[in-house]
């Protein structure tokens, strides 16, 4: 056990718990999400009717990845595209994150998605 793990066991009467940050951690993609989208597409995903589209619910973020990779790489419209901004990892964990969220069925983004969508523009 590390010295740490171990002072704090004698002082939680030996009882070792993992520390409060390692049980409240984020879901891969939602730290990115609140960071870059909340702002427009709202916390909730409902975004803002007549300026930013709703996430939640929506065909576009649960079908076929292709055309949303397509807009979070090059935006559209009023949204930037984000392709210089983050990695293949980091957009990978964004968009499962927004996919699997708010009710939202849509299958998990691998990193090498986001690549070959990167090479197709």
């Amino acid at each position: 056990m590390h010295r740490n793990a171990t002072f704090a066991a004698l002082i939680l009467g030996g009882a070792f718990l993992p520390a409060a940050s390692a049980l409240a951690a984020s879901p891969p993609g939602q730290t990115l999400y609140a960071d870059n989208c909340a702002a427009c597409h709202q916390a909730s995903g409902k975004g803002v009717k007549g300026a930013y589209p709703a996430l939640a619910g929506t065909p576009l973020i649960q079908g076929d990845a292709k055309p949303l990779l397509s807009i979070v790489l090059n935006g559209k419209n009023e949204m930037p595209g984000f392709k210089d901004d983050m990695t293949d990892a980091d957009l990978a964990g964004l968009l499962t994150y927004v996919r699997g969220s708010w009710g939202n069925k849509g299958k998990a983004i691998t990193p090498a998605e986001v690549a070959a969508a990167r090479r197709r523009k």
